[in-house]
């Protein structure tokens, strides 16, 4: 079975879309697997650069592509999303969505706000676009997926006793019901076509031997089981979402690639161990762009984290890594690594299950001699100045897994293969 499954490996926005969009290119399709439209990636495609949300990064390449049952899609903001693509002459005639997948309403978005400002100082910190409600009514079993959508008769009733429902629970919910059908009953006229069982159009790829590339959403220590609970989305981002998300099982996956940038970020509140709280952590955050594709929030600044890392190997059994924004650590002086926590006085090598505890972990860290030569413009491992390849291999002995490809720039070409996957 020829299937890649491309995770992002801390907290997200580690450019999994330009990896995917390398990927893609030798695929067959690209399939989506988790999350809704508060994941966000950047590509650049034919010399200009496309902000996706929903629609999974292949749509440049092969143009077949799937959104599975995993995910929770905002009916309006994919059809915006198609609009954006098409309006750009991109093509989104291929795509398949899943009949299982659960769709975001104008009263999940109501919802999250209302229990945002409800947490006061125990905010998480959400997008706002209704993600974590919907998932919530998927496992309360009240949700409503994309086959009872597109019947218009279904909807309708559903819709209507949902609604009736959050209302007893939310007095403030201001949602009308006969307002949602009267709009969404067009969206879902529009998006019918495309809606079929997902899970066993993969199946007959596979069989056919296709190549499909599997494309996580947000990092993996944003996972609801394994990441920095409660600070975490309400999905499973890595590998170990691939399976429900997709429909498919493990032994359709050959190979599962991690994207890990050459530092740490995160967006949003939650413990960072390794966050700059200093100029540096500025530079840093300027030097690679570091705001969010969805909320333009300026993300959090941090030294590598060989802990984080681990963590999401085991979670997702990490075959290989993309070490990506390589080229933002040119010209300081001195590179700092975390291979390890101490707390309490007890060095630990994985993240405390208790948020607590974990804000209380002070990083174990080990220095290296950086670069200043300009490493833009190299196209092979050994065009490195010799400071910049031993922080790789110290990388790859820290989180025991190998750097199979690396990027020096925000252009495809400026990612450097070293083990092709498919």
């Amino acid at each position: 079975m020829a299937g890649v499954v491309v995770v992002g490996s801390q907290w997200g926005d580690e450019g999994k879309g330009k990896v995917t969009d390398y990927l893609a290119q030798q695929a067959d399709l690209v399939v989506r697997y988790s999350g809704g439209n508060n994941a966000g990636h950047t590509i650049v495609y034919d010399g200009k650069k496309f902000a996706l949300r929903l629609i999974p990064s292949g749509i440049f390449t092969t143009g077949e592509v799937v959104m599975g049952n995993g995910m929770v899609i905002n009916p309006k903001a994919l059809l915006e999303e198609i609009k954006y693509l098409n309006d750009a002459g991109i093509k989104t005639d291929k795509m398949h969505i899943s009949d299982r997948a659960h769709i975001i309403l104008p009263y999940h978005i109501e919802i999250d706000h209302l229990e945002e400002e409800l947490r006061g100082d125990a905010a998480i910190g959400t997008t706002g676009r209704g993600i974590g409600p919907t998932y919530v009514d998927k496992y309360d079993r009240v949700g409503i997926r994309m086959g009872e959508f597109i019947n218009e008769e279904l909807f309708n009733k559903k819709l209507h006793q949902v609604v009736a429902f959050k209302k007893k629970l939310y007095p403030n919910l201001q949602a009308d019901a006969d307002a949602i059908f009267e709009e969404y009953k067009e969206y879902a006229k529009v998006l019918a076509p495309m809606v079929e069982d997902t899970g066993a159009f993969l199946d007959e790829c596979f069989q056919a031997g296709k190549k499909v590339l599997f494309e996580g959403a947000q990092g993996t220590m944003l996972d609801i089981d394994y990441g920095t609970y409660p600070f975490v989305t309400s999905s499973n981002p890595g590998a170990n979402g691939a399976c429900s998300g997709a429909s498919v099982g493990p032994l359709y996956f050959s190979d599962v690639v991690g994207i890990v940038k050459a530092y740490t970020t995160r967006v949003g509140a939650g413990a960072f161990p390794t966050e700059l709280h200093n100029e540096l952590g500025d530079q840093i955050r300027e030097a690679g762009h570091e705001y969010g594709t969805v909320t333009k929030r300026p993300r959090r600044v941090g030294w590598f984290d060989a802990v984080v890392v681990n963590q999401s190997r085991r979670m997702s059994s990490l075959t290989g890594i993309s070490l990506m924004l390589l080229d933002v650590l040119t010209g300081i002086d001195t590179l700092k690594l975390c291979t390890a926590y101490k707390l309490d006085g007890k060095e630990i090598h994985s993240l405390p299950a208790n948020i607590e505890d974990l804000e209380r972990c002070v990083p174990v860290y080990e220095e290296m001699p950086g670069w200043s030569e300009d490493i833009s413009s190299v196209t092979s491992f050994e065009e490195l100045p010799v400071n910049a390849q031993n922080y790789i291999k110290r990388i790859e002995e820290l989180v025991h897994c190998p750097v199979i490809m690396f990027s020096v720039g925000p252009d495809r070409k400026q990612t450097i293969v070293l083990k092709e996957v498919f």
